[in-house]
């Protein structure tokens, strides 16, 4: 549950009742939702949040955070139950008691890579949906993604009416054991390739709301908070190589809030600022952005590891005794080692090996900077990392090094605070709720 605000009981805000006030009111704000890469990325946002007045959206794939059971994700709290947990633990330490929701960001069967590399069946694969599902229920998330549109077995695009069924019977599931477990209500996120803005027609988008819509009202389950609209958005390596179609998102968004529901947007990462401050302007309810964040934690690492490396080299007496960290060079080999980094790839390229890489610095840097993320629960990262932080202060260069590099998120997700006129928007929602 969200948690608790200074002038209200903690879940007493639900995320529904905030996008609403912005539809209704048409308040020129766009909700912010932000990719859970580290503890210094929650800590960067509860800061600002805690500063800043606004809501915070954590937002969770299956491949960062997913239940024990199934295998567990790649950031450092890994599991529902410890995300939750940790969250609740920094909220009290910055002493943010604002608006705060759970995420779950593309939930759904095959979401897990592991299991669309593995083709599993549909049965299976929606089984292990559910089991995920409710571990997110079962741990305090908020807001559930249904997206049932990545398929081994199917060409993409996923045909509108199997989207639409599977993502009934997971809303229902999910709905049947909230209720029966005593939960209170969850917001759900829909979306999908099929309605994607720019790809397909208005007239399709708007379809797959009102049957969806009219068949969820049919078996008394709620309607979705949130649908996602691609908006010609794409990231790859550091660069987001589409922008906002405006013109499609201005359609898409209009046709969403007719029926009450926000639009969101993904892959918001490295748009231009001058296209960020449109979005309030624009309608468009809320975006995520991830990957920006985690490269901004590793370009404050190496940041940090070249003081290191020069404060070393000029040392003298003790100092020169100091093991060096080598964090560069163990956050290249664990991004290596993950495999993770071809799929940011601009141009997928079968001939472009480690070895080649390892050969071209240039390349390779790059490649670490869109990739260290996944590396910083690994235990040679952070073990380097621990010692690259103790020679920064015994060296006297930098006093602390960890909040360096939380500072270093925040400018990054100040930028998105700032654009999307987030500020004073809990106070704003609490004022008009009476509370």
């Amino acid at each position: 549950m969200p948690v608790a605000s200074r002038r209200r009981a903690a879940g007493a805000v639900s995320l529904e009742e905030v996008t609403q006030l912005i539809i209704r009111k048409r308040w020129p704000v766009t909700m912010l939702g932000i990719g859970p890469m580290s503890e210094d990325t929650f800590i960067a946002a509860l800061e600002l949040a805690r500063d800043k007045d606004f809501p915070v959206m954590l937002i969770a794939s299956r491949n960062q955070i997913d239940a024990a059971e199934l295998g567990g994700g790649y950031v450092f709290c890994s599991t529902q139950k410890n995300f939750n947990a940790v969250i609740r633990r920094l909220a009290r330490k910055v002493g943010f008691r604002g608006l705060l929701y759970l995420c779950r960001d593309h939930g759904g069967p095959w979401q897990r890579d592991d299991e669309r590399a593995a083709k599993l069946p549909e049965e299976k694969a929606m089984e292990l949906a559910k089991k995920s599902y409710l571990a997110d229920v079962l741990n305090g998330f908020n807001v559930l993604h249904i997206d049932p549109t990545k398929d081994p077995h199917i060409p993409s695009p996923i045909p509108m009416e199997v989207v639409i069924r599977r993502t009934v019977e997971l809303i229902a599931f999910v709905e049947k054991e909230r209720v029966r477990r005593g939960i209170g209500p969850v917001s759900y996120e829909i979306g999908t390739d099929e309605i994607s803005g720019g790809l397909t027609a208005a007239s399709a988008f708007e379809r797959f709301i009102v049957t969806l819509t009219r068949e969820l009202a049919a078996k008394g389950l709620p309607k979705p908070t949130f649908i996602v609209g691609q908006t010609g958005t794409l990231v790859k390596m550091r660069r987001n190589m589409g922008t906002t179609d405006f013109k499609t998102a201005r359609v898409l968004t209009e046709i969403a809030a007719k029926h009450g529901i926000g639009f969101k947007e993904h892959n918001a990462d490295y748009l231009s600022t001058e296209c960020l401050r449109r979005h309030p302007k624009e309608r468009i309810t809320a975006s995520n952005v991830a990957p920006e964040y985690g490269v901004a934690e590793t370009e404050a690492l190496v940041k940090l590891a070249r003081m290191e490396e020069k404060a070393l080299a000029e040392a003298s007496g003790a100092a020169r005794k100091l093991r060096p960290s080598g964090l560069i060079a163990v956050i290249q080999k664990a991004v290596l080692d993950s495999g993770r980094w071809t799929k940011w790839l601009i141009k997928p390229d079968p001939r472009l090996t480690r070895e080649r890489v390892e050969s071209d610095p240039k390349m390779l840097a790059e490649i670490t900077f869109v990739n260290g993320h996944y590396t910083f629960n690994t235990p040679a990262v952070k073990a380097a990392r621990r010692t690259m932080y103790k020679n920064l202060v015994k060296l006297g260069v930098v006093k602390d090094p960890e909040r360096f590099v939380i500072d270093y998120i925040k400018k990054s997700i100040d930028r998105y605070v700032t654009a999307f006129q987030l500020k004073g928007l809990t106070s704003r929602v609490l004022r008009e709720l009476g509370k």
